[in-house]
């Protein structure tokens, strides 16, 4: 007689609760490695004969790529492979407690049963994921309340803006809502890495460092129809804007229902959050840097050369750029390939930026390398170091004779106040200090000094390079430009240009502004102003000169980054021209959230928004888009209708929360004169 198909109990509640896997919905057994799961079968005729378990994953299993594990029944938990130890039996069921070791390949897993000679019955599928709970895994994190930010929390705030003006917009991960993890899983098997060799890619997925490497090249879509494709144009027809979404979820959900085509369109932030969706999803603690005043670095010589025109104009020459700011990702692994002062913290990037390897993948960089100037350790290095301390030299460029003279040189300018959301809070911290000494300190010129020995270029000439003649010349006047006043949309611009003559003899300074609006990696889109002045400062003396760009004069030039590049070319008679800089990045209106009365699990709940137009002309196409996890299914779209000079809207909506503690609902609000206003509100479910 055949024998009959077993029918499987896998526990789901009890093995969820012990795993951190209860927030996945699934009907499928989610468990994490080197820890042990209870199931209870029947339809074997003798438990106590010898069972035999198979736990098989990839598409060719073998014990050779540790793809295959069979394993009996045995009275402990194994330290080293996969073991079963009796937990009790009746007349025809058995509980088996199941473990798996602690570097065990990740995935969806096909388990079954054997007993004596039989063919092996099937018991079902289950899905293994890191687990950081567990100290003997390369992601163990000893510190639990950094375990729930880092792979549990489903919310998090990116930071954004410029490095004199930070701000900071709400995101929302999802990594266990619907088929996400199913979606995650279905990445690692449309890599590269995987189509070249399926069978090898699947055995390394043990292994953090070699997972992160694999998923910073599939999300972003160049080389392997990855999941989002990069636009930097200002441009964003046939996609969506990347400014525009507020979640993970909406954009993986996309790629998979298209049949795996490249979701349009993202920028750093957006592949970031990407990738920390993926990488909490199957357990690696995960999150979001914002570097400011961010270096690419495109010919690895730890040097960013910007070039500028006479009358004050950047110009887009070489490959070099410093972005307003730049998001990447942190996770949190060991590093046996360096040694143990090289675990923690590595970076990973999914922007495509450079090659490495041949393709767009970047990471992970040790964190630990970076600050000491290791980069010639894997992976990246020398990319990671140079955006945040490669030296700035300004140049101007005459395209008539081709002729480029230096302005200044800087070596302070990049990588300013690294951020990332703190732990269990809605706060920023600063964590520059994690990656460099203080700028200025001998420390530092010593790492920076010890990089580019590494990196061979102590010792080679390097003919674009400026002589120390150039660096070390001083000019006559300084400058700045100072806000006066607010820098919200819809109101005029208000700046101050401050001169100072650092001599004892008058100077005479003709100063060529420009006013361009720019995208946030500074690329200059439309011009929105210049002007021209001539100055006399008596010795010694400060002038300031008020500067008024209209609401009207930049309202149809901004790009939805919302950033203005105030530019000034000093050109001092008888000196050495001086160039002042600002980047200046403007902030939204204001949109206000109330949730009214109390949010319980289950129950419907008002909420309430409520936007007032600050300009004084009619807006219209205005469209209200909200999401929150364990809040409400999806997004909600509501149209509002027009509004006019001043008006205030108010919206109101219902949600039903799934689930208690503290949630974020995010709120992002456009219409034709205001792109993508973006807020969130903490909303604390109670049971």
């Amino acid at each position: 007689l055949a024998a009959t198909q077993p029918s499987t109990n896998w526990h789901l509640k009890e093995n969820a609760k012990e795993h951190h896997t209860s927030k996945f919905s699934s009907e499928e057994l989610i468990v994490r490695r080197g820890q042990t799961f209870t199931i209870t079968f029947n339809g074997t005729e003798k438990p106590e004969q010898n069972l035999i378990f198979l736990a098989e994953t990839g598409p060719k299993p073998s014990k050779a790529t540790k793809t295959l594990a069979t394993f009996g029944i045995s009275s402990t938990v194994s330290k080293e492979g996969w073991s079963a130890v009796l937990q009790s039996t009746s007349s025809n069921s058995v509980s088996i407690s199941i473990s798996s070791p602690h570097n065990a390949v990740i995935g969806r897993y096909k388990l079954s049963v054997q007993t004596g000679s039989s063919s092996p019955s099937s018991l079902g599928t289950f899905v293994l994921l890191f687990n950081p709970w567990s100290s003997g895994d390369d992601v163990f994190m000893p510190n639990k309340a950094e375990c729930e930010e880092y792979v549990l929390e489903e919310f998090g705030i990116i930071f954004a803006g410029n490095k004199n003006h930070i701000s900071g917009f709400g995101w929302n991960f999802g990594q266990f809502q619907g088929d996400i993890l199913d979606i995650c899983l279905s990445i690692m098997d449309r890599s590269l890495y995987y189509r070249q060799d399926p069978v090898t890619d699947v055995s390394h997925r043990h292994d953090p460092r070699y997972l992160g490497r694999v998923l910073s090249a599939m999300v972003n879509a160049n080389d392997d129809q990855g999941v989002v494709l990069g636009n930097w144009s200002g441009k964003y027809e046939g996609g969506k804007n990347p400014s525009s979404w507020t979640g993970s979820g909406e954009i993986l959900q996309s790629w998979k229902k298209s049949g795996f085509k490249p979701v349009k369109y993202g920028q750093c932030w957006v592949f970031a959050a990407v990738l920390t969706t993926v990488l909490r999803c199957l357990g690696i603690p995960t999150r979001t840097i914002t570097n400011f005043s961010s270096a690419h670095d495109a010919d690895g010589n730890l040097r960013v050369d910007e070039f500028y025109d006479a009358d004050g104009n950047h110009l887009e020459r070489g490959a070099d750029s410093i972005w307003n700011f730049h998001v990447w990702n942190e996770s949190w692994f060991t590093r046996n390939d360096l040694g143990p002062s090289y675990s923690g913290w590595q970076v990973l990037d999914a922007t495509p930026q450079e090659e490495s390897g041949g393709i767009y993948q970047c990471g992970p960089a040790s964190r630990y390398a970076i600050k000491e100037g290791d980069v010639d350790l894997d992976y990246d290095c020398p990319f990671v170091f140079a955006e945040v301390n490669a030296d700035c030299m300004y140049w101007n460029y005459d395209s008539a004779t081709g002729k480029k003279t230096l302005i200044f040189s800087k070596s302070t300018e990049i990588g300013d106040s690294i951020s990332t959301k703190a732990v269990g809070r809605d706060d920023r911290v600063d964590v520059t200090s994690d990656y460099k000494y203080e700028e200025g300190s001998a420390k530092e010129r010593d790492v920076f000094k010890k990089a580019r020995k590494k990196l061979g270029l102590e010792d080679k000439f390097d003919p674009t390079a400026p002589t120390q003649e150039e660096i070390e010349q001083k000019p006559d006047i300084s400058g700045k430009f100072k806000v006066a006043g607010s820098l919200e949309i819809g109101k005029d611009l208000n700046l101050l240009l401050v001169l100072e003559n650092l001599q004892s003899d008058a100077k005479t300074v003709n100063v060529n502004m420009t006013a361009w609006s720019t995208l946030y990696t500074r690329r200059r889109v439309n011009e929105i102003w210049k002007d021209s002045i001539s100055v006399t400062l008596a010795p010694k003396e400060e002038k300031q000169f008020p500067i008024k760009i209209k609401y009207p004069e930049y309202q149809q030039q901004l790009t939805t980054d919302k950033t203005i590049q105030v530019t000034a070319i000093c050109h001092v008679e008888d000196g050495i021209q001086v160039l002042v800089q600002r980047n200046i990045t403007l902030d939204n209106p204001a949109i206000d959230i109330q949730v009214l009365g109390e949010a319980k699990v289950n129950k419907e709940v008002v909420v309430e928004v409520e936007f007032t137009n600050p300009i004084n002309t009619e807006v219209k196409d205005c469209v209200l888009q909200v999401e929150g996890c364990d809040l409400l299914q999806g997004i909600l779209e509501l149209r509002i209708p027009p509004l006019k000079a001043n008006e205030k809207s108010s919206t109101k909506f219902k949600l039903v929360p799934s689930e208690a503690g503290p949630k974020h609902l995010l709120v992002n609000f456009s219409c034709d004169k205001f792109a993508d206003i973006k807020t969130f509100k903490m909303v604390n479910v109670i049971n």
